[in-house]
């Protein structure tokens, strides 16, 4: 079992998450962050973390959010990793308690 970031991290990448991890199992993308699903221990230490409660539990992700499975470990290939707190967007608290923001999703790698 795996824990999987979803769609409310989007352009928040609160980073309270990464400082727990014991694995180091989160990858940072632009504007989002990702866990490895092969790397992830399922230790549950980072879903309290999460600000904007953006974690959930494999089995736990809700409905309109399971493509987020998916897309954690195809991003997780090609984004570095982060194991360490680093600094919020400047707009994250502006953007956190938005919904319906998968548009807003920067998939390229970081530059």
């Amino acid at each position: 079992m795996t824990f999987v970031v979803t769609e409310s991290c989007i352009r928040c990448k609160y980073t309270d998450c990464v400082e727990v991890c014991p694995v180091d199992c989160f990858y940072e993308g632009p504007n989002f962050l990702v866990i490895h699903p092969d790397e992830c221990i399922d230790c549950a230490l980072c879903e309290p973390e999460c600000p904007v409660n953006a974690i959930y539990s494999e089995d736990e992700v809700p409905a309109d959010q399971e493509d987020f499975i998916e897309l954690n470990a195809e991003l997780a290939e090609s984004w570095p990793n982060i194991n360490e707190r680093i600094d919020p967007p400047a707009d994250a608290d502006e953007w956190k308690d938005v919904k319906e923001k998968r548009d807003q999703l920067d998939r390229n790698p970081p530059a």
